[in-house]
């Protein structure tokens, strides 16, 4: 658990939390996909908006990381809404597209590997239904993604190594026709996509 605490800047901020979950309850969402679970304090947002029969599909390589926050899950009540998926997330959507699940999602919030964000949205595209959200977290990048290179200078490496695939994945969202985006400067930025 020590482990996870000194990491856990890569929980989403209590204002996004909440606002993906006033989102949800909007949306009267029931079925919803986390791709990227770390300890599970966006997913506990998810579960806690969804009516009674409402799930959550959650993916996640490292289901230690998902175990230290299930504790909170288990007390809220609301473990039986989550299924939580030990897996890389492009093969775990690709079986739920194989699985017949297309159109099946109201809504997917990512938070994985910034790399493959584009990889996923393909594959979310076809598991989210026409009127669903997606959300991408981290779009914003510390604030990197409205830099230039000299302003990035004294950024710390792994800020700008990661960088790069949020402004590729920026504009390709930006000009995606299958889509309707905005990114709210919420947290380190949230990008909601409705599904056209």
């Amino acid at each position: 658990m020590k482990k996870y605490k000194k990491m856990s800047i890569m929980n989403v901020p209590v204002d996004e939390a909440q606002l993906i979950s006033l989102l949800l309850k909007l949306m009267n969402a029931e079925n919803t996909l986390e791709v990227g679970v770390f300890t599970g304090y966006s997913l506990l947002a998810t579960a806690l908006a969804l009516p009674p029969e409402g799930k959550v599909i959650a993916i996640d390589v490292d289901k230690e990381a998902y175990h230290t926050g299930l504790p909170f899950i288990q007390k809220a009540g609301v473990e039986n809404k989550i299924k939580f998926i030990q897996s890389d997330a492009t093969s775990a959507l690709d079986n739920l597209i194989n699985d017949n699940k297309e159109g099946s999602f109201d809504f997917a919030f990512v938070d994985a590997d910034k790399g493959k964000y584009i990889k996923y949205h393909e594959q979310l595209l076809k598991l989210v239904k026409v009127g669903g959200i997606i959300g991408y977290d981290n779009t914003l990048w510390f604030g990197t993604v409205a830099m230039s290179e000299e302003e990035l200078t004294e950024k710390e490496e792994y800020v700008k190594e990661g960088r790069k695939p949020l402004l590729e994945l920026n504009s390709f969202l930006a000009n995606d026709p299958r889509i309707e985006s905005i990114i709210v400067s919420i947290g380190d930025g949230l990008t909601l996509c409705r599904r056209l």
